[in-house]
């Protein structure tokens, strides 16, 4: 875990940081584990009343790991190379199977997270980012919905956090082009919580205040306010439903082929 992930606590604030700087803390098999040991981890320390989730380096999370896309020519792959290759509709984590939980774990832990970005969120970084209550932005971060530009569909828990968040038009055009949009673009949308000069300062500021409230109540703030959503469970599992289809799929391949190739798709008519 500590070759993608690093965790200090002080004081009830949990320091954690993706640490791939080299490959602007890109998700491969390593970086899903570790994000899904982290949280079960941070879930169970009594001590911790608030987490900082960043990433170190020009990124906060570029998204899925080049290679990945790279396995994905495989019609057999999972995609994670040096991944155990998993079923997305089996729920392995309750409501969430594994990918899901690297981005639900966050939302499920029992107190709150603030997201310090800088740089880019892409894809599964920029699902990532939503599995934190908070998102602090820097003036320049850019955020993109960008599984469309592979043939995919978000499918890392994003879907039902966005429904809460966004306006059902802007969701659909975000999804849809998978266009990279703007730190006070994200502000206006209600995707950032904040746009900053030093956005992890910020968010330990913040932090900080709230470890020092009441454990209980904060811990009862965090369950009541997630229980406010509408049932993830349905969507959930339609995210790993609608991936399955289109994983190996003949325009999905074409899709990863011409990005790779850096030329235009030519995809064939549904």
């Amino acid at each position: 875990m500590e070759e993608r992930i690093s965790v200090s606590i002080s004081e009830g604030v949990a320091d954690v940081r993706l640490v791939r700087a080299d490959k602007m803390n890109a998700l491969d098999a390593a970086m899903f584990d570790a994000l899904v040991a982290t949280s079960d981890r941070l879930a169970g320390e009594r001590g911790v009343r608030a987490v900082v989730l960043s990433g170190e380096g020009r990124a906060f999370c570029a998204g899925l790991d080049m290679g990945r896309f790279a396995a994905m020519q495989d019609k057999d792959s999972n995609g994670i190379p040096g991944g155990e290759k998993r079923d997305l509709a089996t729920r392995s984590h309750g409501l969430a199977n594994f990918p899901q939980q690297a981005v639900w774990g966050w939302r499920q832990l029992p107190v709150p997270v603030i997201a310090a970005i800088q740089g880019v969120a892409f894809g599964g970084g920029f699902q990532l980012a939503l599995g934190a209550d908070m998102r602090f932005l820097a003036p320049d971060a850019r955020m993109s919905i960008m599984e469309i530009k592979w043939g995919l569909v978000p499918d890392m828990a994003g879907t039902p956090i966005l429904a809460s968040l966004v306006r059902d038009d802007i969701l659909r055009e975000l999804t849809y082009t998978g266009r990279i949009f703007s730190a006070q673009e994200a502000l206006s949308y209600g995707l950032a919580t904040r746009v900053c000069d030093d956005p992890r300062a910020a968010a330990f500021e913040v932090a900080r205040e709230i470890a020092g409230k009441s454990p209980d109540a904060i811990r009862a703030a965090k369950r009541m306010l997630n229980n406010l959503s509408v049932d993830p469970a349905p969507t959930l599992l339609a995210e790993s439903i609608e991936q399955m289809k289109l994983k190996g799929s003949a325009n999905q391949l074409e899709a990863v082929r011409a990005n790779l190739e850096k030329r235009a798709p030519r995809f064939a008519d549904v």
